[in-house]
């Protein structure tokens, strides 16, 4: 059995949640305590992969990452058809999942802990990482997991601006597509219950997660 798919799936899971964490994060306060013009504009385009289908967040890509693009320098020209470009589709259709739920949790943050770490001299980044952050840990966790999630079970967009390259690109959710194809239904049946079981375990992981006290 050639595990290769899996491998490569993992791999760009672990750098796209990276992105997701780091970004989402900023998005996420952004959102929940900033006050600017734009805002719900703002809101609205990063949940836009929610809504789209992934083909089409997959088409905004390449024709961004592509020849003719507004960013089609020699890195991004290089990266269309590569796993870099899984990654990067991945981390687009992960991220509103992380910023929505790490949104909420921020939000429900009482404002007045943080103006009291502020009085005593934290600072801003010092607030977010001792106060905000601690307290909001719940749904910030939940949103990686999800986040994550949805990273590894791209297939839409992935295809689109990354292909489906043997050795090269094929992720698991590519490979189920491809034995679905050639009707081996062995090694597709063996693959999907390898996916069921660990978006299973996540969502299990994001039940537990909000339960807790």
């Amino acid at each position: 059995m050639d595990w290769s798919p899996f491998l490569l799936s993992l791999r760009v899971t672990a750098v796209a949640t990276g992105f997701i964490v780091v970004v989402g994060l900023a998005l996420a306060l952004l959102l929940a305590r900033g006050r600017f013009p734009g805002r719900s504009l703002l809101e609205a385009v990063v949940m836009l992969p929610l809504v789209l289908p992934p083909t089409v967040v997959g088409y905004y890509l390449l024709r961004v990452l592509g020849s003719g693009g507004p960013f089609a320098d020699q890195l991004s020209l290089n990266m269309v058809f590569t796993w870099a470009a899984a990654v990067v589709a991945s981390f687009v259709m992960g991220l509103p999942l992380m910023v929505q739920s790490s949104r909420a949790a921020i939000s429900n943050v009482d404002p007045t802990l943080e103006s009291a770490a502020r009085t005593l001299g934290s600072s801003e980044l010092g607030v977010f990482f001792r106060v905000t952050l601690p307290l909001a840990r719940r749904g910030v966790l939940a949103g990686v997991v999800l986040g994550a999630a949805r990273a590894f079970g791209e297939f839409g967009a992935t295809l689109m601006v990354a292909g489906n390259i043997p050795g090269r690109t094929q992720t698991l959710p590519l490979i189920i597509y491809d034995a679905v194809q050639r009707r081996d239904y062995a090694q597709a049946n063996r693959f999907v219950l390898l996916m069921t079981a660990l978006s299973l375990i996540s969502l299990w992981g994001v039940r537990r997660l909000a339960s807790s006290r």
